[in-house]
């Protein structure tokens, strides 16, 4: 099993490839996505937050099988979340160019 502080590392590498992404959209692309890239950022660090407070903490803490599943919920949830914002952020980038 990976370690708790490879996780949060993960998470946090995850969410700030989201962010500085995020911030690049916002050179190029026009003011109108301006507030959609903003809810990106918000979102991704959302996430960050409600990720991080259920790795450090545990339901069932003295249960390992328990501790296993719960990690590797976190991890399959750090997953989803990152590719629905990247997939967001494409969206917007798409939308605001064919303006």
């Amino acid at each position: 099993m990976a370690s708790i502080r490879n996780l949060k590392k993960d998470l946090t590498y995850l969410v700030n490839e989201v962010i500085s992404d995020a911030y690049v959209a916002l050179y190029f692309q026009p003011e109108s996505a301006r507030d959609a890239i903003f809810d990106i950022v918000g979102k991704a660090a959302d996430l960050n937050n409600t990720l991080l407070d259920r790795i450090n903490h545990p339901v069932e803490k003295h249960n390992p099988s328990l501790v296993r599943k719960h990690y590797a919920q976190i991890r399959r949830e750090m997953t989803e979340g990152v590719e629905t914002l990247f997939g967001e952020l494409s969206q917007v980038c798409k939308t605001a160019q064919n303006k």
